[in-house]
């Protein structure tokens, strides 16, 4: 497995990227970029042109993750050339969110076979469901781990784009499927977010939309919570104050769920995944040094299980991370980067993005599910002695 990277900031033209020859024969090119940089003209002709035996696949980002820290506006290209690995790339554009399960049965039908070792996952981040979405793929698939995530707009929440080879555009399921006994992987995902505030149970919910907290209007309850300074940057500001999905009776948190979008006529609240009725909610918080012990912890996650493996091989670690958390760290967002950098050492190379939702399994399991505002690490590598 080699590994070549490729950094334009923003105040770089892709007329520089294309006056430099490329740096590696690539299989598979990850492209994490802002709406602005994904709009401009031939930027699928000139990655085209760099790497013609490539397939090339990415999204739109809220901050761009490399290994030097984090972008903004910048496009971020890792190019990548597989030694046993094989890959299939597959893709297919939304109709509407409702559709997310059957769109993702269809995808997964397409890259199932018997060699399926792990599948990097890259969708819009405003039209799908990604807890449908993994759900249905996980119908087909089984326990085959899934990485990878929601397309951002820097908290815009108003358009996000996808690449798959020559097609950019809104709305795109993108999967990619990584396939043979070479492949190694690992991953892990952690928070660092903690609940505040009374337990509520919710009474009134469809899929990722909630109407009803304990027999109450969701909206207003959660404007009051988070008080009227922040409830006038609604659905931006609530990026820093997620549901948090905890067990009846217990502290825990199961999982976390972000606000994506508010109704004002009809009181509800849309977050990207599903919140169930009868779940019961409350509001997290969380500060700069709590956000970097867990992306520290979901890196020690991963080198626990390469240590089983005994790896020594170059490594990439996929990084995606939600755009609430960014929010919360602001100027110093690299730092849990730089954790986690430090962490997989030297030999691993880092990318990915701020998201919107994030694909990674359970710690320590092989279950993908939908996290919110989590630090999720895929990690890819090769055994050549297989």
């Amino acid at each position: 497995m080699q590994i070549r990277q490729e950094s334009l900031t923003a105040r770089m033209t892709l007329k520089e990227l294309a006056a430099n020859p490329p740096l590696l024969t690539a299989d598979l090119v990850l492209v994490f970029g802002s709406v602005r940089r994904f709009s401009e003209n031939k930027l699928q002709n000139i990655l085209r042109d760099r790497y013609p035996a490539a397939q090339i696949v990415g999204c739109t980002t809220s901050g761009e993750i490399h290994g030097s820290g984090v972008f903004d506006d910048s496009l971020q290209i890792t190019a990548i050339q597989w030694n046993k690995t094989e890959q299939r790339v597959v893709h297919t554009r939304m109709n509407n969110m409702q559709s997310s399960f059957e769109v993702a049965t269809n995808l997964a039908k397409q890259l199932q076979t018997p060699e399926l070792r792990t599948v990097l996952l890259f969708s819009d981040g405003l039209h799908v469901n990604g807890s449908e979405l993994l759900q249905g793929f996980q119908s087909v698939l089984g326990d085959i781990p899934i990485v990878g995530g929601m397309a951002g707009d820097n908290a815009a929440f108003e358009n996000t784009l996808q690449i798959c080879n020559s097609v950019i555009s809104d709305n795109l399921v993108i999967a990619v499927g990584l396939y043979g006994d070479s492949l190694i992987t690992a991953s892990g995902a952690l928070g660092g977010w903690k609940p505040y505030g009374p337990p509520r149970k919710i009474t009134k919910s469809e899929k990722n939309v909630v109407y009803e907290m304990d027999g109450k209007p969701a909206l207003p309850l959660y404007r009051m919570y988070i008080g009227e300074h922040y409830a006038k940057g609604l659905p931006g500001t609530g990026l820093k104050f997620p549901f948090a999905i905890v067990e009846e009776g217990k502290r825990e948190v199961e999982k976390i769920r972000t606000l994506l979008a508010i109704d004002t006529a009809r009181n509800s609240l849309t977050f990207a995944g599903n919140v169930e009725e009868g779940e019961i909610v409350r509001l997290c918080q969380t500060n700069h040094d709590r956000l970097v012990e867990g992306a520290s912890e979901a890196a020690r996650l991963v080198t626990g299980n390469l240590q089983s493996l005994n790896n020594t091989q170059p490594g990439l670690a996929l990084c995606v991370s939600c755009v609430g958390r960014k929010g919360v760290m602001n100027e110093q967002t690299a730092d849990e980067i730089a954790a986690i950098k430090t962490i997989l050492g030297p030999q691993t190379t880092l990318t990915g993005f701020y998201s919107y939702g994030e694909f990674a399994p359970r710690p320590n399991t092989s279950d993908s599910v939908l996290h919110n505002q989590t630090m999720t690490i895929g990690y890819l590598s090769e055994n050549l002695s297989s």
